[in-house]
């Protein structure tokens, strides 16, 4: 039977380094008070996770290196379809970049559950600077190679498929399970607010030097994660869980199979990302087609950070406005808003309006998903957690790779506004009927926790 024990915040090794003893921790705990006073912050808020040095500086170091990130994305889908005007290709690089997390999910969440992280992280953000820096020379050409574009592409997403798990489930052991919410929710807001500086950089970069010299500089910042990773005080790996060969690379499923949270939150990230996050991939195609956007202008840089606006005010009030509020209800609600905002926007051809529209769609849907992955978080113990986090990866990232790839070509035949539309109404679906993520606490003793195969239903 699989255990199901929650750890204590004890359990967490709150910035211990390996081989400091029982010391680690006070240590950080002391050092953090003589600097703050007795100033204590509401656990689960982000001022209660930023009070952590640890994540701080990781928090720091990740948004610094997000933001050539996301240059390098924007930057690419322009090009890319300026290169070839198709959806297809375009689809094809998504796939590439994200593909890589839904077939490597289980395997990268072992791989997080069982290997210094530390060793793994630098050595993973070194492996992506080098894609980064081919990707630049390939550009670079009078006719770029689009099969060695895909192929470079691919090599970035391999590594970053193993990344991610890594990085996430390093968080909680940073900051602890009472301020597990705040941290999740600055992530996400570190994430979006690179979505919204990297575009605008990006966007001004590739009109003015071309998109050569922001791959560069892509290449450049993953220099911050790595100094970030090397000060920060590692947590020990956690204690080996007792399984062995395949139940140790499936043990993701069957946590997912017994905890009604964790399945549900991975039904609906899974089924919202594939059908109802597609334009997202699709981004230059909406800015072209739908308002007219020219996907190689600034204009296009400064839409696409209107829309990681959104997302840094969405995931920043999980942590804030509504700390205190039900995740649960958080995720059906965001959800719901989302789907009637995403149809109000496939059906605009105003570029002012959608300025305004793509924020709110943006604030809703990384409103709903922080809530998501925070209600999930919150049922994991440490040596269970790179594992499921795998596979939040698989539904979250990979699966937009799959729509990408599949209906890149429906989008080629049929434009964008029904794919949009159709995305709107499976989310409207998702928060009637799945995405409830209430505990069996919260739900009442007589209630029995449905299974993920009973959700799939």
């Amino acid at each position: 039977m699989l255990s199901r024990r929650r750890a204590s915040p004890a359990d967490e090794g709150v910035g211990a380094a390996p081989g400091a003893g029982d010391r680690g921790p006070c240590r950080e705990e002391c050092e953090e008070a003589m600097l703050g006073g007795d100033t204590r912050f509401v656990p689960g808020t982000a001022r209660s996770a930023l009070a952590h040095r640890s994540f701080r500086t990781l928090f720091v170091g990740a948004f610094l290196s997000n933001i050539g990130t996301w240059m390098q994305q924007v930057v690419l889908g322009a090009f890319a379809y300026e290169l070839t005007g198709s959806a297809t290709f375009l689809g094809v690089l998504v796939f590439a970049q994200l593909g890589p997390t839904l077939l490597l999910g289980p395997v990268s969440g072992l791989i997080a559950d069982v290997v210094d992280r530390r060793k793994l992280l630098i050595g993973l953000s070194v492996e992506q600077l080098l894609a980064a820096v081919a990707l630049a020379a390939i550009v670079s050409t009078d006719d770029p190679s689009r099969t060695a574009m895909a192929l470079v592409v691919l090599a970035a997403g391999v590594g970053n498929s193993v990344f991610m798990p890594a990085y996430s489930a390093l968080l909680p052991a940073l900051v602890g399970r009472d301020d597990l919410a705040g941290a999740i929710s600055l992530n996400s807001a570190q994430l979006n607010a690179s979505r919204v500086i990297g575009p605008a950089i990006g966007g001004i970069a590739y009109a003015a030097v071309g998109p050569g010299w922001v791959f560069l500089a892509n290449a450049l910042s993953y220099l911050f994660v790595i100094a970030a990773v090397a000060r920060v005080a590692m947590p020990a790996v956690p204690a080996p869980d007792g399984e062995r060969g395949w139940r140790k690379l499936t043990l993701g499923f069957r946590v997912a199979r017994t905890d009604r949270v964790v399945g549900r939150a991975l039904v609906t990230i899974t089924a919202f990302s594939f059908f109802s996050l597609l334009w997202v991939g699709q981004m230059p195609v909406v800015a072209a087609e739908n308002l007219g956007i020219d996907e190689g202008s600034s204009a296009y840089g400064f839409f696409y950070g209107a829309f990681g606006v959104g997302a840094v005010v969405g995931s920043l009030a999980i942590g804030t406005v509504f700390a205190r509020r039900s995740n649960a209800q958080l995720v059906r609600v965001g959800l719901a808003v989302y789907a009637a905002l995403l149809a109000a926007f496939a059906l605009l051809r105003n570029p002012t309006l959608a300025y305004l529209t793509v924020l709110l769609v943006g604030a809703t849907y990384f409103g709903a998903i922080t809530a998501l992955n925070t209600a999930m978080q919150s049922r994991l113990a440490d040596n269970e957690r790179g594992r499921v986090m795998g596979l939040w990866m698989m539904g979250f990232g990979g699966t937009v790779a799959l729509s990408n790839l599949v209906f890149g070509p429906v989008i080629d035949q049929v434009g964008m506004r029904p794919v949009m539309l159709f995305g709107a109404a499976v989310a409207a679906f998702l928060a009637w009927r799945v995405a409830d993520v209430r505990t069996p606490e919260e739900l009442g003793a007589a209630v029995a926790a449905p299974t993920l195969a009973t959700t799939l239903e």
